[in-house]
């Protein structure tokens, strides 16, 4: 399993901020803050989409930094993904997450099974 599974089991790989930060890819950024501003109804601007990977040491997006409660919860709890929860299957925390994006729940799976089988 990657070191780029976020906590939620997302891909970082596939995120547009964390290519965008790869590729320092200035229109996918404005792309991307354009379209997140949207979708949260927050002040999200090009600055703002810089990010290295949700679990590991570098530049975060100020929302998987601060504000993500799935990544505050698994630090919190001293999680390696929400896969090594006892609790994942019935979370309400990343439940919203998993429910919208069956690839992150396989891949909270794939952990749990690759670790804790």
């Amino acid at each position: 399993m990657k070191d780029l599974i976020a906590y939620c089991g997302l891909d970082c790989e596939k995120c547009d901020a964390y290519l965008a930060t790869l590729h320092d890819d200035q229109m996918l950024r404005e792309k991307t803050a354009k379209l997140w501003a949207e979708l949260n109804d927050a002040p999200i601007l090009p600055e703002h989409i810089n990010c290295e990977g949700c679990r590991v040491e570098g530049m975060k997006t100020v929302y998987c930094d601060s504000l993500c409660a799935i990544r505050q919860c698994a630090l919190k709890k001293g999680v390696t993904t929400c896969g090594d929860c006892q609790e994942m299957e019935d979370c309400e925390t990343v439940g919203m997450m998993i429910s919208n994006h069956p690839d992150a729940l396989e891949n909270l799976r794939k952990w749990k099974r690759r670790y804790y089988s």
